[in-house]
């Protein structure tokens, strides 16, 4: 009896914990004014801090950034020597004295030269890659010739046509890369001579020493496990030499090519997650001595450096946070990364909040975006050396005139007792603590991702102040497996996607249900992508908690997303069956009970139809009812105009079923 009791208290004091977790960091009060439209919100941007964007010379002078109109832009990519390259289809053609030559040419979609590699994932921008100097280029080429189709289904043709894409499924046959040098002076391509692991190998960020004698690249295992990043020479792509590798039984993943300290052509800035359990920077040298720069516990962003000096932006403050910092090195001739002095850092951004950092050529001068919670948009023109700040604009209150709810900026401890994860909470308009109201959970939850910043209300998306003018809670966390919070929050999905996602989202949720002004019986869940996947989990794991879902381009199983993202964060369904068969919702769609509506884009080449259709189908089988819209010319997502309809087609869902 002692015992039962004793078991009774712990869990009880355990509960009390949990509730206590919760800390409020900042809240912006309502005013009124009038309602949204749903054009408004969507399509005409209302409410958001808008500001213009500056750019700023060497001299300190900043300007309007005004972008080249499309008609007026050069067709070419030049270097700086003024030669040009282009895609022409699958190829890639060259420009030299006003002539045009072939790089790559491909006569069919299986070999594509120059183009989309690796479906963009690892920071991947585009297919090639000037030299310093500009009289060479550095390109991919991807032979996609085992990769199976997928047919995407087009009615603008009279009688509808099938558009096949090239789909590389989760432990199917994937693209095989190489990467060519091409030389403009002589006409000559060079093929580095990459040999690491297997032909499904990711070549990743390539790089060119500045004296344009070597490319570096960051070779990776297709398992995404093991990464070695290689020199090679340019002039001939022979091997040069290792210099450092990286390894994790979670993943590996390489998202930014090196940086060179300018001046030298013997040491580079490095980043990677994998070594002190933060996105840090390195110095290392090109015989593969290695050091880490600054040593905050904190995510790291590189911006540039001048030679002196590092400057890069960090979450060191808080994760909701971005500033600006800058550490002084001290570079020998030798030994330069054993015997380099490093100064302590300095931050250049103040204000709490976060900033949005563009540094000059030069590093002396840089325009500071910001905002916070209660802030719009503001926008400086700074000096690096702190003795100048000019406030360049002031953008006001951007919904002066309407209604603006209540939101709270706050964190929530995470289900593992680990994490403070962060949220913002909408209040309903003209909120009244002794009335009950619907709650609306709004979730994306995957890797790549933040949705919660100490920025202009939080980073709201407009549609949540409209849903809190029409009476709802809206209610937005950060969850283990997202971004700027460290290796070890981002891979506790590791093989398990959606798991600890859905725990730590529960866990917030949860937290809201205990109050006495949200009716526990009315919440909803909304999401898009990962966020589909999210919500249609929550609902089937959760029954009796979610009364209504609305679910956009959901993946369904893992199965049947590409192989580079998927296979990263789940392996392959062969070294993985557990987890595969843990996550996947069709098993799950027997456990639904509340209003599910699935929206997706009919031609999405991201998320392939197969998966909305097949939870269909599932539904159908086992006599389950679930609605269904698809937007029949949309891809992954719906813009434009047609994103009024479907968010009427959202917020009308929530209001007939919560």
């Amino acid at each position: 009896m002692e015992k039962k009791i004793l078991l009774a208290a712990s869990a009880l004091l355990a509960c009390s914990f949990a509730f206590a977790q919760h800390t409020v960091l900042d809240t912006r009060e309502a005013h009124p004014g009038k309602d949204l439209t749903m054009e408004e919100a969507i399509y005409q941007g209302v409410g958001y801090a808008r500001a213009p964007y500056y750019q700023v010379d060497d001299a300190g002078k900043a300007s309007l950034y005004k972008p080249v109109p499309p008609d007026e832009r050069d067709p070419w990519d030049r270097g700086p020597a003024g030669y040009g390259v282009r895609l022409d289809g699958e190829s890639l053609i060259g420009l030299k004295d006003g002539k045009v030559l072939t790089i790559g040419l491909s006569d069919n979609r299986n070999t594509v030269y120059g183009g989309t590699m690796m479906r963009n994932e690892f920071g991947f921008t585009k297919g090639y890659l000037w030299s310093p100097s500009g009289t060479s280029v550095a390109f991919y080429c991807k032979d996609q010739s085992r990769v199976t189709d997928f047919p995407l289904l087009d009615i603008g043709t009279r009688t509808g046509s099938l558009r096949l894409i090239k789909y590389p499924m989760n432990g199917m046959d994937s693209e095989r890369l190489k990467v060519g040098v091409y030389h403009f002076e002589t006409g000559a391509t060079v093929w580095l001579d990459v040999t690491d692991f297997t032909e499904e190998r990711y070549i990743t960020n390539l790089a060119w020493s500045p004296d344009g004698k070597s490319v570096y690249a960051q070779v990776l295992d297709r398992s995404q496990h093991h990464m070695r990043l290689n020199q090679y020479a340019a002039a001939s792509g022979a091997y040069v030499r290792t210099l450092l590798t990286e390894d994790n039984e979670a993943w590996v993943e390489p998202l930014d090519p090196i940086r060179f300290i300018k001046g030298r052509t013997d040491v580079f800035i490095y980043r990677t997650d994998n070594r002190d359990g933060f996105r840090n920077l390195y110095l290392v040298d090109t015989l593969g001595s290695i050091r880490r720069l600054p040593t905050a516990s904190a995510d790291l962003e590189y911006l540039d450096n001048d030679g002196r000096h590092v400057y890069y932006t960090s979450a060191e403050q808080s994760p909701v946070e971005n500033h600006l910092f800058r550490m002084e090195l001290r570079l020998p001739r030798r030994n330069a990364v054993k015997k380099a002095a490093f100064r302590k850092p300095v931050q250049l951004t103040s204000g709490r909040g976060w900033h949005q950092v563009s540094l000059n050529g030069t590093c002396t001068w840089f325009v500071d975006r910001w905002s916070n919670l209660g802030t719009p948009t503001q926008v400086a023109l700074r000096s690096t050396d702190g003795k100048h700040a000019t406030l360049l604009h002031s953008t006001p209150d951007p919904l002066d005139g309407y209604a603006s709810c209540q939101v709270e900026l706050g964190t929530v401890r995470s289900a593992d007792g680990r994490y403070d994860n962060y949220y913002r909470l909408i209040y309903p308009k003209d909120f009244d603590p002794s009335r009950q109201y619907p709650l609306i959970l709004y979730v994306y939850g995957g890797p790549h991702s933040q949705l919660v910043q100490d920025s202009w209300l939080g980073n709201i998306r407009m549609w949540e102040m409209l849903m809190a003018q029409r009476g709802y809670f809206v209610y937005i966390q950060d969850n283990r497996g997202t971004s700027n919070r460290g290796a070890a929050f981002e891979k506790a999905i590791n093989r398990r996607c959606g798991q600890a996602e859905m725990e730590d989202q529960l866990a917030g949720v949860r937290r809201l249900m205990d109050l006495p002004y949200i009716d526990s019986g009315r919440i909803g869940v909304h999401g898009w992508s990962y966020g589909g996947f999210m919500t249609i989990s929550l609902m089937t794991t959760y029954p009796d908690i979610f009364k209504a879902g609305v679910a956009g381009g959901p993946v369904i199983d893992w199965r049947w997303y590409e192989i580079m993202y998927g296979e990263r964060y789940m392996d392959t369904p062969e070294t993985n069956p557990e987890g595969f068969e843990q996550t996947s919702l069709l098993g799950k769609a027997r456990n639904l009970k509340g209003k599910l509506l699935i929206c997706q884009g009919a031609v999405d080449d991201t998320v392939v139809w197969e998966h909305s259709l097949s939870f269909i189908q599932q539904c159908i089988d086992l006599q389950i009812p679930v609605d269904y819209f698809p937007y029949p010319t949309a891809e992954h997502n719906v813009f434009g105009r047609n994103r009024i309809h479907l968010m009427d087609k959202v917020t009308d869902y929530f209001e007939r079923n919560l």
